[in-house]
């Protein structure tokens, strides 16, 4: 059995070798490695996927965020609610733009923001939510947008764990993760469902004035060359992973599926564990499996981790601590206990490899070890 891997990105890239290669050989030939043909196609080809009028490629997904944050001209001190049981990126370029972050706590079940919380949130000074599509699902969109119309706030998706995900409303109408809100955002790191070779990110919007706006502000603030309409930033994405990125995304919806099935051969053999709680499928929601996290008993957890690691096992915590207990955000007033959901998922998440080149032997050796150790 090989090496057992978080991703295995290498094992990706050798079953899809002849295309990638190829791909890259044609950009490294042109040498247009900045703003090259590539970058427009993979962009078409996304918004296609997608069935969203305008993608802006970019250089990350912080980028991304960030950028999507300036093109809303938002009032200096103005609050952004964001969820605290999450990856730092949404608060740090809420926090560096001179904008307040307002963390909520989140749904114990699929772990995405909760709109009770950011309901009862919500004051004079709110001006955007920031939900995130949390290890591949879909935030409770159809709820945070109502609030969103009634409030008059803005709403950017963070679509950075979720490509792919779609939701579906109450009258049965589908979307994808990410096209919902005035913008959403999604990055290309590596090890993200649709990952490149080093960083990469987009933004989505249906709306073509604020589409041309983002497209400025990750230019320079350019509205044509060396006319600066705005300030903005150099935020690309190279050529050579968009030539990448266009030969993933074809087989973007192989890898769900193949995700799909790990996650269920894991669900399977977890499911006579009273102590261990699967992930939860939110029922407006299909489920990418990013990341595929369990729930353990707090006072077992590091001891589980352990006993994976001596087996060659890796496993991951995300997130150890809740965005509004870090040092950084200390500013902002908030104690231990104020969002008991994140900070109690914190003491019990543990996420176990998840990728599309898993084998039934990986998977069966993986779960033996798990149900052997909370079976003592």
């Amino acid at each position: 059995m090989n090496q057992l891997q978080m991703v295995d990105l290498k094992g990706q890239y050798q079953r899809l070798k002849p295309e990638i290669d190829a791909a890259m050989q044609v950009v490294v030939e042109s040498t247009a490695f900045i703003n090259g043909p590539q970058v427009k196609t993979f962009s078409q080809h996304l918004a296609q996927y997608l069935q969203v009028d305008h993608v802006i490629p970019c250089a990350n997904g912080t980028d991304a965020l960030q950028i999507a944050l300036m093109a809303l001209d938002l009032p200096a001190g103005g609050e952004v609610i964001v969820p605290a049981f999450n990856y730092v990126a949404t608060a740090e370029v809420i926090a560096l733009l001179g904008l307040t972050p307002v963390f909520v706590d989140v749904l114990p079940d699929t772990f995405c923001i909760d709109p009770a919380k950011v309901r009862a949130a919500i004051t004079e000074r709110t001006v955007a939510i920031m939900p995130v599509h949390l290890f591949g699902q879909c935030a409770p969109m159809e709820e945070l947008m109502d609030l969103a119309i009634a409030q008059e706030l803005f709403v950017i998706e963070d679509n950075a764990q979720a490509i792919g995900a779609q939701y579906v409303d109450a009258e049965g109408n589908t979307s994808f993760a990410g096209t919902i809100g005035h913008i959403g955002t999604t990055s290309f790191f590596p090890s993200k469902n649709l990952g490149c070779m080093g960083d990469g990110g987009a933004i989505f919007t249906q709306d073509e004035e604020l589409a041309a706006v983002l497209q400025q502000i990750a230019n320079h603030g350019q509205q044509k060359k060396y006319h600066y309409s705005r300030v903005g930033v150099n935020s690309r994405l190279d050529t050579l992973q968009a030539a990448l990125l266009d030969v993933k995304l074809g087989h973007l919806d192989d890898f769900i599926l193949r995700r799909q099935k790990a996650a269920m051969f894991y669900d399977a053999a977890f499911a006579e564990l009273e102590q261990v709680k699967i992930p939860t499928l939110a029922p407006y929601s299909s489920h990418v499996f990013h990341q595929y996290t369990l729930q353990v008993p707090a006072e077992q957890r590091e001891g589980l981790k352990a006993h994976l690691q001596s087996k060659g096992i890796p496993s991951m915590i995300y997130y150890p601590v809740p965005l509004h207990l870090h040092e950084a955000y200390a500013y902002l007033g908030y104690k231990a206990s104020d969002f008991p959901v994140s900070e109690e998922l914190c003491r019990k998440v543990i996420s176990l490899p998840m990728h599309t080149e898993l084998t039934q032997d990986q998977q069966q050796y993986i779960t033996d070890a798990v149900v052997a150790f909370m079976k003592v």
